[in-house]
């Protein structure tokens, strides 16, 4: 008999009772979800007789949701906003991170501790000033007001700083020495190499801006400049109870997510891998 099944369960029973939790955590997770497909595919008289999955589905939901709002251009906004503000972290993000970490100078330290001091300030008391300042400017019910503040992220200057602190400081040497140029290292060198790190961050800012809410509720006044989650809320606090076009629209929102989620699931659960392992 061996150490393991002397001590303890054997290796088999353990693996087997840890599946088990797992599958039905997933399963628990995944119910809300089915849940919210198949209401979306009931008839309205069905909603509330207590069935889980629709006897008569029909798509008849959906469009009536896309008749009733501008749904396609709540996700064009949508999709301009996330795309556009995750190139931008993406670029600058990496770009001051593979400067506070391959670059010495003077202050580099406290610019470092300051930008991650930023993560402490909660977003809600940035809510007033960038109001006011987007007032001031004329920004309100526009792409760049929506977007602005989340150009650039503390947390990813702070994830791309540690990867290109792996960077041999001799490759970016040996590179000077053939002629490339300081931008040159950045984009031809450092970025090929940091390729999951920024993978990473790319599918959580694209995630997190296409689920934002308080900010673009804030400054958008105009129905067509919402974005989905915004428009999603007012659509379903004029729906009322009508849960199967409610649920149409929550439907139709998790598209995104999905797709992603299928065309990058490798991705992501590096980034996740990564994250956490790099210090």
């Amino acid at each position: 008999m061996n150490q393991t099944q002397t001590r303890g369960l054997p290796r088999w029973t353990t693996q087997t009772i840890l599946y088990a939790v797992l599958l039905i955590g997933g399963i628990l997770m995944i119910i809300p979800f089915v849940w919210m497909l198949a209401t979306s595919l009931k008839p309205a008289k069905e909603v509330f007789l207590g069935n889980f999955f629709p006897i008569a589905p029909t798509l008849d939901n959906f469009q009536a949701v896309l008749k009733k709002v501008p749904f396609a251009r709540w996700y064009l906004n949508s999709l301009i906003v996330a795309t556009l503000s995750t190139l931008s972290v993406a670029f600058f993000d990496s770009l001051v991170g593979f400067v506070l970490a391959k670059y010495e100078f003077r202050g580099k330290n406290v610019i470092f501790v300051f930008i991650l001091s930023t993560l402490m300030v909660p977003t809600e008391m940035l809510i007033i000033p960038w109001f006011i300042l987007s007032n001031s400017l004329n920004w309100v019910d526009t792409y760049w007001g929506i977007m602005f503040p989340g150009i650039m992220t503390a947390f990813g200057v702070f994830l791309m700083k540690q990867f290109m602190e792996g960077i041999p400081s001799e490759l970016l040497d040996a590179a000077r020495i053939d002629g490339v140029s300081e931008f040159g290292l950045f984009w031809r060198i450092a970025m090929p190499l940091v390729k999951p790190a920024l993978a990473a961050l790319c599918i959580f800012n694209f995630l997190g801006n296409w689920n934002a809410f308080l900010w673009p509720v804030i400054i958008t006044e105009k129905m067509d400049m919402r974005t989905v989650p915004v428009g999603l809320a007012f659509f379903s606090g004029e729906a009322g109870s009508a849960w199967e076009l409610i649920m149409a629209g929550a439907s139709m929102a998790t598209i995104p997510f999905l797709i992603v989620f299928l065309i990058f699931q490798r991705q992501i659960i590096k980034g996740i891998a990564l994250t956490g392992l790099k210090g």
